[in-house]
């Protein structure tokens, strides 16, 4: 199952904040430009009157806004100072937020000035005079609110082929580290015409081949060093990434994920490589961090996403071996301890939660403590907590290494059994609320992840989680008569705690204790106990509805006559009809294959293969 990542379609990210360049007012020289234009224009310096935070206009001023966006092209199609013409664009990034005015002044000649002015019509210019950098940042800036808002500008794009030039123009600073800004927006501009144009995807994939150009500008931005095909070296005491090239790493992750969305579907062989690249620079994403907290979960949060497109069999360099340094310091750390100190021995081995069967984990436990985060937050689960969680999903599916981690961490041997599965602060009771969760897809995601780890075994998932939190996704699957999945994993030793043996329950499918009289009684289907003889009452044992340890109910059944067993037993059947009557309660049972259906539906179904069974006879 692959999710989506709805938070790159916002278009919140379209407004540009405040430029990291300093407003440049407009010099009493410059006021006269504006002003044989628009005679009637009133000119003020933006030091005096500052709309860079402005989003909202008044609608009865929308054609003076129209003469003043008409104004500004005339002035940007002549030879002006470039201090004018950065003035004239903070305006026109402005009055672009505004989608009605925008479809007289969008027109070719007004996109062909706008593309000159940001260096996209020149190949060979190499970006070498920094007082057009201003100029160029702020042309990109206008364009990205004028394509998003106006249908007509994202055709002429197209005409324009506008997403060749910004590959091109990426192509010229993707080594540059002094032009961040141009960058920045070369590629949130790239975002957005993915965004609106799968046509555009598809030539960024194959014609313009986006997906190493825009892996290379990753690269660049995390400054990595290569140590292996396709491992990193990652300096953990180094400084965080600087706010300009974490926005820029952030901007080429969202225009990547565009280009990549269908890759997990189809893609070549030849492709492999080029995918387990970007798996590896994504990796490195996981394990360094940005100048603020915030900063560093949206970074991560665009990395999963990213890893949700990535063929899943691409995305076994999440892992890698350890190498000789740290095999060497784990080595020396158990050497510093006394030979008689076992014990602590294997608690250092535990608690080195990074390593796993001589493999580091480092990027799992990253998206590990990601998942929590997101779900400690207790809200936007669909479109924060399932891209990961189904990350983690395929990537235990598939590896066998990261399911065994995984599995460690999250579905540890169980000790306490004395608290139902949703109850606690872990990551299994965390994950087992989510199994009841309001949101259809919210609960399948996760209980599906759950059952992976289980390597989709019934009777092993329902040890973790109880049979009522399992229910909705064994009804899905139909495995409410129990079994396991259609996947086949390794068999693994057994790893149940002493603490779960005495109260493990036994492979019956209902409850028999030992009553007074010394005959075994049924308690009812599902809530296994073991059989066991202790006066009057039956023994604690895990109750595979609840999935914890309970005290043995009392049966109020013992104390009734037949009379009123059989007067019970009608008044209930009574109330079920009335309810089935008024639709407010449908009776469901179980159809040959495990699945739920109808009570009519499936007794017919039973009858039919008695009535075969009986014919062959």
């Amino acid at each position: 199952m692959r999710v989506c990542a709805p938070s790159l379609a916002q278009p919140c990210i379209l407004h540009p904040p405040a430029p990291t360049l300093a407003p440049t007012p407009l010099i009493p020289a410059q006021q006269p430009v504006l002003r044989s234009v628009l005679p009637s224009a009133q000119v003020t310096p933006p030091e005096s009157v500052d709309h860079r935070a402005t989003f909202k206009f008044e609608p009865t001023d929308e054609d003076k806004r129209k003469k003043l966006c008409e104004g500004i092209f005339k002035v940007l199609v002549k030879d002006v100072p470039t201090t004018c013409q950065v003035s004239c664009l903070e305006v026109l990034r402005i009055l672009s937020r505004d989608k009605k005015i925008l479809v007289p002044v969008t027109t070719k000649e007004n996109m062909q000035i706008l593309l000159r002015l940001a260096k996209l019509n020149e190949l060979d210019d190499s970006l070498e005079k920094v007082s057009e950098f201003p100029v160029i940042v702020e042309s990109l800036k206008c364009l990205c609110n004028i394509v998003f808002n106006s249908q007509m500008a994202q055709q002429l794009s197209l005409e324009l082929n506008l997403a060749a030039k910004l590959c091109n123009l990426l192509r010229k600073c993707k080594d540059r580290k002094f032009i961040n800004d141009i960058k920045c927006f070369d590629l949130r501009l790239l975002f957005v015409l993915s965004l609106l144009h799968t046509d555009i995807r598809s030539q960024l994939r194959y014609e313009l081949q986006g997906l190493p150009l825009l892996t290379q500008i990753l690269e660049s931005a995390f400054s990595i060093k290569w140590t292996d095909e396709y491992e990193s070296a990652i300096d953990h005491n180094g400084p965080p990434l600087s706010p300009q090239e974490t926005d820029c790493a952030i901007e080429a992750l969202k225009a990547l994920f565009n280009v990549t969305v269908d890759s997990w579907k189809v893609h070549k062989e030849s492709d492999s490589h080029q995918f387990r690249v970007m798996a590896a620079v994504l990796r490195h994403c996981l394990l360094i961090v940005g100048p603020t907290e915030d900063k560093t979960e949206e970074l991560h949060s665009n990395a999963v996403n990213l890893l949700s497109n990535v063929p899943v069999s691409c995305l076994d360099v999440l892992i890698c071996p350890l190498t000789h340094e740290e095999t060497t310091h784990e080595a020396t750390t158990l050497d510093e301890l006394p030979s008689d100190k076992t014990a602590e021995k294997e608690t250092v081995l535990k608690n080195n939660t990074m390593v796993y069967n001589g493999m580091n984990m480092e990027a799992i436990h990253v998206l590990l403590n990601f998942m929590e985060k997101r779900i400690d937050k207790g809200s936007s689960y669909r479109e924060g907590l399932t891209p990961v969680l189904s990350l983690l999903t395929e990537c235990s599916r598939a590896h066998r290494n990261i399911r065994k981690y995984l599995k460690d961490q999250v579905l540890p041997p169980l000790r306490d059994v004395t608290n139902r599965p949703e109850v606690g602060s872990t990551v299994r009771n965390k994950l087992v609320r989510l199994m009841t969760h309001v949101d259809l897809g919210v609960k399948q995601i996760a209980a599906e992840f759950l059952f992976v780890l289980c390597k989709e075994r019934v009777d092993s998932l329902l040890k973790y989680t109880g049979y009522g939190n399992a229910a909705g996704l064994l009804a899905a699957r139909g495995l409410l008569t129990g079994g396991r999945g259609d996947n086949w994993y390794s068999e693994d030793e057994d790893t149940d705690t002493e603490e779960y043996k005495n109260a493990k329950p036994n492979s019956s499918s209902v409850s028999i204790c030992i009553d007074s009289s010394h005959q075994p009684v049924v308690r009812g289907p599902l809530v296994v106990r073991e059989v066991r003889k202790v006066g009057d009452r039956c023994s604690r044992s895990i109750n595979l509805i609840t999935g914890h340890l309970e005290e043995p109910m009392p049966n109020l059944i013992d104390e009734m006559t037949e009379e009123q067993k059989e007067y019970e037993a009608m008044k209930l059947v009574n109330m079920l009809d009335k309810l089935s009557r008024e639709e407010l309660l449908k009776p469901m049972g179980l159809k040959p294959d495990g699945t739920i259906t109808p009570l009519e539906e499936a007794l017919s179904q039973y009858s039919v293969i008695e009535e075969t069974s009986s014919d062959t006879d």
